[in-house]
């Protein structure tokens, strides 16, 4: 694994750096212009003249693990293409990374021309390079540091388990899980937006979103007088016309294209509803009947414990993104 780290001026890199090394046996690389002070993380730091020397030994070695402070975005771009590569970056309100400023630098400026200098390199790049607020927004991992000394924030980093594979590779189930985020964005239902991934031994059978039938005009496009007519949750749904989006994966599916006997799992951003009233037995009933036997998701719906205290046929697991280690930005 190969961590870059990226933020303003005592924001906290150099202890996230420090904790990689100490607590997980990384090695510090830094370039021999490097503009960063001489720090303890530096002391058996290995240099290269340029970014891309650097780039080399680590691609050479990529099943060891390093850490680097110089990240620019030029060597940014070359970095991202390699799989073993994770942008962090870090961040901290500008009063408090003032008092660490003051604590630590041998020449001190005033408050007002720290905040000029920290707003010049975060939003004002010179030679027409990317800013540093632009390069923080493609991070991998973004910290936020508003710990009282550096003991606090290293038992944050470790909390954060930084070094998760995870982070590089995600697991099928969060794969599958973003996928069903992703289908949602395709919804045109007025209330609320679902996606569905239908998976056989991990390759993806069918997707679905919550919308209008074919044919009809979308929801959000006047298609359904319910929706767009703001009625309560869990109310009028006899007049709704909106199919789920778990209902449409499993139509597309077919029973007869399919062999549901083992294997299938069904990922759902949202926790199938157990019945939609009077328009007959809900997602959970139809996931049951076609022989789905587990179902992933990670929204509440209001009726999950309903939901799955019938179901003694079919698993249902709430995938929380925290525990996963998918991170935030």
């Amino acid at each position: 694994m190969f961590i870059g780290i990226v933020g303003p001026r005592c924001s906290g890199k150099h202890t996230i750096a420090e904790t990689l090394i100490q607590d997980y046996g990384f090695q510090m690389l830094r370039l021999e212009s490097s503009p960063h002070e001489d720090r303890p993380c530096h002391d058996n730091a290995l240099s290269f003249p340029t970014f891309d020397t650097l780039l080399s030994h680590v691609t050479e070695r990529w099943r060891e693990n390093f850490v680097t402070c110089d990240i620019d975005a030029p060597c940014l771009e070359s970095a991202q293409k390699r799989p073993f590569f994770l942008l962090v970056s870090v961040n901290a309100p500008i009063s408090l990374r003032f008092q660490r400023y003051l604590g630590t630098s041998k020449e001190i400026m005033s408050m007002e021309k720290f905040v000029q200098v920290d707003d010049a390199v975060m939003f004002y790049p010179q030679n027409d390079s990317a800013s540093l607020h632009s390069i923080m927004a493609t991070a991998d991992v973004c910290i936020t540091n508003t710990s009282i000394n550096t003991s606090a924030f290293r038992e944050q980093l470790l909390k954060l388990d930084l070094t998760n594979p995870e982070r590089l590779r995600p697991s099928w189930d969060t794969y599958f899980m973003h996928l069903s985020d992703l289908a949602a964005r395709r919804s045109n239902c007025m209330k609320r937006r679902v996606g569905c991934i239908l998976v056989k031994d991990s390759r993806i059978v069918a997707t679905g979103y919550n919308g209008t039938p074919r044919g009809l005009r979308n929801c959000n496009e006047g298609g359904c007088g319910r929706c767009n007519g703001n009625a309560p949750c869990g109310m009028g749904l006899d007049r709704c016309l909106c199919m789920h989006a778990e209902e449409n994966a499993l139509l597309e599916a077919g029973r007869s294209r399919v062999d549901f006997g083992h294997g299938v799992v069904l990922y759902c951003n949202t926790c199938p509803c157990l019945g939609k009233y009077e328009k007959g037995g809900g997602c959970a009933i139809k996931i049951v009947q076609i022989g789905v036997k587990e179902v992933v998701y990670s929204r509440s719906y209001g009726m999950d414990e309903m939901t799955e205290k019938p179901n003694e046929v079919m698993s249902f697991t709430a995938f929380s993104k925290d525990d996963a280690n998918v991170l935030s930005r």
